[in-house]
Order: structure tokens, then C-alpha cells, then sequence
């Protein structure tokens, strides 16, 4: 499989695995920015952060998170992550459900002036 990649206000991700019901990426948040607080409808998460230091928000509760760290995402939970200033923060996510799509993001808040929805 080639790897698919995309970049965002806040980074970029690469799609290094994929099958029938799990995605697999590698996303960089870049030092000092956040993605939207957001949910999905038809997938979860999990989140392993391979380097970097920043704030993990699940459902309102904020996780800090290092190297090692880990956290489940279950689905229609509102979540985010940011990186500290000083050090792009990379983790890898593992996406499970029964549509997988970009389209499935629901924006809660974003800092980029992307919609809500």
C-alpha cells in the first residue's frame, strides 16, 4: 500500500496501514498547535505517542501525555490533542469502526476557522 498523506493547519498525517474496519496513522502535531475538538459517529481511536509532550482532551478531561503515553477514544467521545510549544509531538493512531471516512469529523471547536458541524 503507498502512503497517503495530508497536510492540516495544525500538521499532517500519513495513512500507513489500512484493512476492512482499521485505519492506521502517523500524525504529526506541529510544536504549539492543537486539532479541533471534534467527535466521530462510526469510529474509535487509539492514541500512542511516539514523541513529544502536550494535553490530550477526552470528553472534557485533559491527559498529559509523553512518550509511551496511550489512550482509547471511544466513539462519539469529543476529543483533542496539542502539542507543548518547543517540539513537534508524533503519535499513531489506530482508527476501528465500520466507516472510517474524513467525512465522519464532527468539529466541535478549531482554531482554524474551519466549520463547525
Amino acid at each position: 500500500m503507498a502512503s497517503q498523506r495530508d497536510e492540516r493547519p495544525w500538521g499532517d498525517y500519513d495513512v500507513v496501514d489500512q484493512g476492512d474496519g482499521y485505519l492506521v496513522k502517523r500524525i504529526t502535531v506541529r510544536a504549539g498547535q492543537r486539532i479541533s475538538y471534534q467527535r466521530h459517529n462510526s469510529r474509535a481511536e487509539h492514541w500512542f505517542v511516539v514523541s513529544g509532550h502536550g494535553v490530550a482532551t477526552i470528553d472534557g478531561r485533559e491527559h498529559p501525555i509523553a512518550p509511551g503515553s496511550t489512550l482509547d477514544v471511544p466513539v462519539r467521545s469529543a476529543h483533542r490533542i496539542a502539542s507543548e510549544p518547543g517540539a513537534d509531538l508524533v503519535f499513531i493512531e489506530v482508527q476501528t469502526g465500520d466507516y472510517l471516512g474524513e467525512d465522519d469529523i464532527v468539529r466541535l471547536d478549531d482554531d482554524y476557522g474551519r466549520d463547525l458541524s
